[in-house]
């Protein structure tokens, strides 16, 4: 920085002294440093034309009064002078050339760095907001304060305010306009739309007091992020890290599941006659599918590819970090402009779901992509068109989809390899029919699993089966549990006392689970069932046979999550939140990879009635709309009834399994009486099974609220578990039915006769 004071002689030889060795420029410094220099002497110049004035005994107090002497000066500087004044004439040629050669040495420096002019932050940005000559000096003019603060001393004295200590509008115009006429043309550089404010390059500072400031009073000051730029340092603007991420072309690249959608997104791009970065027209794809389908994944190999960067966004968070929406989409845009970058704005259907956001934040956030980014992608989860299209800026709509089954085994595998998991015995043809994901839930799946593998087992550390399934279950999300209750499967296939048939198809459950990825995939079934991959059964038998034991048993055996749910948080006497409830518990459900258990389900999926009135017609849409999401279920779906006969019949033509659950026989109730005591539960030898399983008859539940109770009973005496703590229970457990005990069975089970019961 030259001192306004220093002799004005001084000057070009101290400018052509700086940068007298010539040659290209070697990085950002050192061309900004030169333009740094061009901008003393210019100020230098206008310290000159202050220094002109006449000594006053009010020159201690400049800037806070005004003397008669500056009043004259400012009224004879407005006056027009029909007489040239041949020593200002002289004075305005020699400051010319002096500027001038100025010019020439910077210019002969740019000319000689031709090859690595894009490396060079200032002409780079300077291309890319398309900014005149004007325009670069009045960055160059915000940027001295902000790299030396004798800078401040001298636009104050310039000012002729100590406190003015950025340039101001009027100061910019005097320092680079010539004539009256260049500076009424120079205002419309700070228009809003001029690229100045458009892209937050500069923001016009706001008055001290009420009274509104002049254009030419108000101060320009410069954005942190650009001064960073200036100066070659290449980092994401502080206000946008909570969230975005930067994803680098030589980062490691994710696995793809359908790498033919990125080669022709990419061959797409590269269609045009311009790289993707130098682009003038944006190219927009709007990624839209399922949850973990790998969309993000599919978007950073599609930059990676075109060897640019790509600025990962999640849009919702971001526009509730910001207490002004409209500014944070402003700063991302510009980021993306100045690193440059595509953009990846995850979470879209924050916007396009809520009608006041997609109202106010769709039509500016789609503007400040098109201005400031080349190529946009939006995640999302459902099919959408922007309102507005244009002819020049294409907006493509690709669905991605989970991988299909006969993919989705490598997909595992190959994501193994890629994360150089220590990986055990593991059947990952059995993970991808159980859980269909994506390739980005497949890494966190794999990560989570290494954490529970170390806490396992410190020493061993290799991922077992065990491990992925407990890792695949907590990846799924938790707001089915407003809706539904979690059931923890502490049964198994010994404890499940049914009929031979009945246990088959309880098997074959599980196999149709277990091996989708063959017959659906590797065998091409899949192709043939648009509807319906899912599973989905109908246990219907009376209270107490089993069904919901079997859903826990099917669940532990599959390693999935088991979910009861809750009819009354689903069903809504309010029009449409029926339909809600249940769309959010098949999505979430999918999410999580769950069983859903719907127990009494005649209650919910009963048969639609003769339409006499409105409730009729919504309580029958209900009921199609079950049908639909039934059909649309991917996931697995246990219904539970003791009335077949009042379910609706379109349901029960559209089930894979129906299972019945019949009344125990006098075998069957003995073989669920020797499976309802624990090992370690201490029996009298009094006990007997086949004497109670002929005298009580009674279903499994109830067995079990007997066993249970006479257990309670016996600790409670101190005593073991004797025949007459289970009879005790067992007339109780009638009574609770509604039911008359025989006490002749009492004297049976007792070993006594009948008239010694009638005696007693």
């Amino acid at each position: 920085m030259l001192n306004p004071r220093e002799e004005a002689s001084a000057a070009p030889t101290a400018y052509e002294t700086a940068v007298e060795s010539g040659g290209s420029y070697v990085d950002a410094w050192d061309h900004l440093r030169d333009e740094l220099r061009r901008l003393d002497l210019r100020l230098r110049l206008r310290a000159e034309h202050e220094r002109r004035r006449p000594d006053s005994p009010l020159d201690a107090f400049r800037g806070l009064v005004v003397s008669d002497e500056d009043a004259q000066l400012v009224l004879d500087d407005l006056a027009v002078s029909a007489a040239p004044d041949p020593a200002a004439e002289r004075e305005a040629a020699r400051e010319a050339d002096l500027l001038a050669r100025a010019d020439r040495l910077i210019a002969d420096r740019l000319a000689a760095t031709t090859d690595a002019l894009s490396y060079l932050p200032l002409v780079r940005l300077a291309r890319l907001c398309q900014l005149t000559s004007f325009e670069v000096r009045c960055l160059v003019l915000c940027v001295g304060p902000e790299l030396d603060r004798r800078y401040e001393k001298v636009y104050g004295y310039l000012q002729d305010d100590v406190t003015r200590r950025r340039p101001s509008v009027g100061l910019a115009m005097d320092l680079f306009c010539g004539s009256a006429e260049e500076k009424l043309a120079a205002r419309m550089f700070f228009d809003p739309q001029a690229p100045l404010l458009r892209y937050h390059l500069c923001r016009l500072a706001a008055s001290a007091d009420d009274i509104p400031a002049s254009l030419l009073s108000r101060s320009l000051i410069i954005d942190d992020r650009v001064v960073d730029f200036l100066l070659g340092r290449q980092r994401t603007d502080a206000r946008l890290d909570e969230a975005v991420r930067l994803v680098m072309p030589d980062d490691p690249a994710p696995p793809v599941v359908d790498d033919e959608i990125v080669e022709r997104i990419r061959r797409l791009v590269e269609s045009g006659d311009e790289p993707p970065a130098a682009r003038r027209h944006n190219t927009t794809f709007h990624l839209f599918g399922p949850p973990g389908s790998g969309k993000r994944a599919l978007a950073e190999t599609v930059c990676r590819r075109l060897q640019i960067p790509l600025l990962v966004v999640d849009l919702e968070r971001l526009l509730a970090s910001s207490p002004v929406p409209g500014d944070a989409i402003r700063l991302l845009a510009r980021e993306a402009m100045l690193l440059p970058a595509a953009l990846c704005l995850e979470n879209i259907d924050a916007i396009l779901n809520d009608g006041a956001k997609r109202a106010t934040h769709v039509k500016p956030l789609l503007a400040a992509c098109r201005s400031c980014s080349r190529l946009t992608f939006l995640v999302g989860s459902r099919s959408w068109l922007p309102p507005e299209l244009t002819a020049e800026e294409p907006f493509v709509a690709v669905p991605v989809d989970l991988p299909a089954l006969g993919a989705s085994q490598g997909v595992w595998e190959s994501s193994a390899r890629a994360a150089a998991a220590v990986i055990g015995d593991v059947d990952f043809g059995s993970l991808a029919s159980r859980f269909r994901i994506g390739t980005s839930q497949i890494r966190d799946v794999l990560v989570i699993a290494g954490h529970l593998a170390r806490w396992r087992s410190p020493s061993d550390s290799r991922i077992t089966m065990r491990d992925l399934d407990d890792a695949c279950r907590a990846i799924g999300a938790t707001q089915l549990a407003t809706l539904s209750r979690k059931v923890e499967p502490r049964s198994g296939w010994d404890e499940l006392v049914l009929p031979r048939t009945t246990l088959e198809q309880l098997q074959e459950l599980c196999d149709h689970a277990t091996y989708r990825h063959v017959v659906l995939g590797e065998w091409g079934f899949d192709a043939k069932l648009p509807l319906g991959r899912g599973l989905s059964a109908l246990f219907c038998g009376p209270p107490g046979t089993g069904k919901t034991m079997a859903a826990q048993v099917i669940a532990g055996a599959l390693r999935l999550d088991l979910y009861r749910i809750d009819l009354s948080q689903v069903v809504s006497k309010y029009i449409g939140e029926t339909e809600k409830n249940l769309r959010q518990v098949f999505d979430q459900a999918e999410a999580m990879h769950a069983i859903l258990f719907f127990d009494e389900a005649d209650a919910l999926f009963g048969k639609r009635s003769e339409v006499k009135d409105a409730h009729d017609r919504y309580a029958n849409i209900e009921v199609g709309y079950l049908l639909q999401k039934m059909e649309e279920f991917d996931g697995i779906a246990i219904l539970a009834t003791n009335a077949r006969q009042n379910l609706d019949e379109a349901f029960v033509r559209r089930l894979r399994f129906i299972v019945e659950f019949p009344f125990p026989d006098e075998e069957h109730r003995r073989r669920i009486w020797q499976v309802t005591f624990p090992r370690h539960a201490p029996l009298s030898p009094d006990v007997d099974f086949a004497a109670l399983a002929r005298e009580v008859r009674l279903a499994g539940g109830h067995i079990r609220n007997i066993g249970l109770a006479a257990a309670f009973s016996a600790a409670s005496g101190g005593r073991p578990i004797e025949m007459g703590h289970l009879v005790a229970a067992a007339r109780r457990e009638f009574e609770k039915l509604g039911r008359g005990w025989d006490e002749i069975a009492t004297a049976r089970l007792e070993g006594r006769t009948a008239r010694e019961a009638a005696r007693s």
